[in-house]
């Protein structure tokens, strides 16, 4: 099991993530909506500005204030786990 960083501390399990997507799409704010309306969003931005948004093979929808790309990164190793400004 891999676990990556998606900001604050936050670790999710790799291999449950479906998709990274940025948040600036309608259909993509629906879906958002749709889960907080249903208790499946999980924000651990702390009050930043969301970035990215995980959804998960269980339907829950991660917002994270990582941008996407940097999230990717993460997942391929590259970014490592460094803090920086986090």
């Amino acid at each position: 099991m891999k676990l990556i960083n998606i900001g604050f501390g936050n670790l999710v399990n790799a291999d449950r993530v479906v998709a990274v997507v940025s948040p600036d799409s309608a259909p993509v704010r629906r879906m958002i909506q749709n889960a907080k309306d249903s208790g499946r969003l999980i924000d651990v931005t702390q009050g930043r500005k969301t970035l990215s948004v995980v959804f998960t093979d269980s339907e829950h929808i991660i917002l994270s204030y990582l941008k996407a790309d940097r999230i990717v990164k993460r997942f391929e190793g590259a970014d490592g786990e460094e803090t920086d400004g986090e």
